[in-house]
């Protein structure tokens, strides 16, 4: 068998020489190689490992990003959900307010034929209105109106229904002469002319704005008082009024009452001179107990102090 030697020279010293087999020879190569190959794959594992680390931390931060992204865009629906929800009940308000108004204008209607000499199967309120004619489409050019234009449209129609009743109304005018009809007396048990017709300060703002009534200071739970014959076209609560009492007397002739703690008259009443409809309080928008009182011919707002006595 043959063998290597391997002479290790140092600077100073004795000389030292090592016989190696070719078989030890072989197997110190191969540890040799063993031990390269082992620290390669140990570089390249520990390569690997740095970067899958990175690999890692890059997708945690885009994880990080996108749930931040869809956190945002979460806040941003249900923000837009809960507008949503808002016009929805808005609208769901307003629909339940016409639906009271027109139940109020029925209630009226039937009773202004049993009162009137309209014969019921002329004009029958039970009865839907016949309507009729052609389908013609829009043009495209034209913008469709939104749900809530629908519904100002409808409640502008209520508004035309409720002026038209009029016509109906007073037929309790046969026999009821002008004069009669038009508003006279003093409004309340009691009180005192506090605030005028027309531009005022107003209390709440302090800056200038129309006033379309007239007030009249008075205790609270003073009667209100109706100034002519008429019937009662709405009781209830109205923005801004607070409680409210509106009568119709005929040949255009309106008035409301506003303000009340409390109204004791229902739509469809008829009610006489000097008759008690309510009384003085201070809902809605006031500053202390007193009764607002408007009168209007036509829908224009008159000054009430014209149509109440002067002592």
């Amino acid at each position: 068998m043959s063998h290597f030697s391997v002479m290790l020279v140092p600077d100073s010293g004795q000389t030292k020489t090592y016989r190696l087999s070719r078989n030890k020879l072989r197997l110190l190569a191969a540890a040799l190689v063993l031990l390269v190959g082992a620290g390669i794959a140990g570089a390249y594992a520990l390569y690997t490992s740095f970067d899958a680390r990175q690999n890692l931390n890059a997708t945690l931060e885009k994880l990080d990003a996108e749930r931040q992204i869809f956190a945002h865009q979460k806040l941003n629906l249900e923000s837009k959900l809960k507008a949503e929800q808002e016009k929805m009940n808005v609208y769901a308000r307003s629909v339940g307010q016409m639906q009271a108004r027109l139940a109020r204008l029925d209630s009226l209607g039937k009773r202004l034929i049993q009162s009137s000499s309209i014969s019921p199967t002329e004009f029958n309120f039970d009865v839907k209105p016949a309507f009729g004619g052609p389908r013609i489409p829009v043009e495209s050019s034209v913008a469709d109106l939104d749900l809530f234009g629908h519904i100002e449209q409808v409640e502008s129609q209520i508004s035309a229904l409720d002026t038209k009743l009029v016509a109906v109304n007073y037929l309790l005018q046969d026999g009821v002469e002008e004069k009669n009809a038009r508003p006279h007396a003093w409004p309340a048990e009691g009180g005192w002319l506090s605030s005028h017709f027309g531009v005022r300060t107003d209390p709440f703002t302090g800056k200038k704005a129309m006033h379309r009534g007239v007030d009249i200071a008075n205790r609270f739970g003073a009667p209100v008082l109706a100034t002519s014959r008429g019937v009662v076209i709405y009781s209830g609560k109205m923005k801004g009024y607070g409680y409210l009492v509106e009568i119709e007397h005929g040949y255009g002739y309106r008035t409301r009452f506003g303000h009340m703690s409390a109204a004791n008259v229902s739509v469809g009443d008829v009610v006489e001179p000097n008759q008690m409809i309510g009384r003085v309080g201070s809902s809605g928008r006031s500053t202390g107990p007193h009764l607002h009182y408007e009168v209007r011919r036509n829908g224009q707002a008159l000054n009430p102090a014209n149509f109440i006595p002067k002592s």
